[in-house]
């Protein structure tokens, strides 16, 4: 247990699996005290027990971020059960089945933006309001390389949701950092998670695909990505605002 995050309290969005749960870990291990959030109560526990067995303090709220009202009680309780929020990682997102854009249903437009862009919104709406009257905090916001390149046929939904949160956490950043609220994003690339996985794909072919698509040759692991947003949302990054950290093995450059 490292003592970076001691006497913190850290907000998870999307932590009942990949990217989220290895954040809420990491976050635990260096001494924040976790609020796992998702909409699956059973994979949220699942987080708890695992950062409990390590010796971290954790606890789950189930709340859908499309949701206001879920929103606003999801800070609420955070803050009533611990007294405050200081770091926020708007992790949850949805990854669609690829459909080319004239066969995509308006429905699947709405669930992906919905989840992915405008639970974003939501979240900092009510992180920022709490952080910006008490003192300040950080936000780091769950983007994607694919919003930068888009080469990825038949997620519409997905690379316009993930382009539109790089462009919100700028905005976001300048209007709120003479509040004391630091906001930044990640974009990763592919990562070893299930999302990385394109339908029919076992992982032999999913690593011949990304050892002829990704400059460094292979998935980022999820401790990889981690890496960059403790980073963020740690002293070390504290002249680093608006930022949206790409970490996909060269893909972007």
């Amino acid at each position: 247990m490292s003592p970076q995050f001691a006497g913190k309290v850290a907000l998870v969005t999307g932590a009942g699996s990949g990217i989220g749960r290895a954040s809420a870990l990491a976050f635990a291990r260096h001494g924040a005290t976790v609020a796992v959030v998702g909409n699956e109560p059973r994979s949220l526990e699942e987080t708890v027990h695992l950062i409990g067995a390590e010796g971290g303090k954790a606890d789950a709220v189930v709340a859908d971020v499309t949701r206001p009202e879920d929103v606003e009680r999801m800070v609420a309780t955070v803050v009533a059960r611990h007294g405050g929020l200081h770091i926020a990682h708007n992790n949850a997102g949805v990854f669609p089945r690829p459909t080319p854009l004239a066969d995509l249903e308006p429905t699947t437009w709405d669930t992906v933006l919905g989840v992915n862009l405008t639970g974003v919104m939501l979240c900092m709406k009510h992180e920022i309001a709490h952080m910006r009257a008490h003192g300040g905090g950080v936000i780091v916001n769950a983007s994607s390389n694919i919003g930068f390149h888009g080469r990825r046929p038949g997620m519409a939904s997905y690379v316009a949701s993930k382009a539109a949160v790089s462009a919100l956490t700028k905005v976001a950043a300048l209007d709120h950092i003479k509040d004391g609220v630091r906001i930044n994003a990640v974009s990763p690339g592919a990562s070893n998670t299930a999302m990385s996985f394109r339908p029919g794909e076992n992982e032999d072919d999913r690593a011949r695909r990304l050892a002829a698509t990704v400059p460094i040759g292979r998935v980022a692991e999820t401790e990889e990505i981690v890496a960059a947003v403790l980073w963020l949302a740690s002293d070390a990054a504290s002249f680093v605002v608006g930022h949206d950290l790409v970490a996909d093995g060269g893909m972007t450059a």
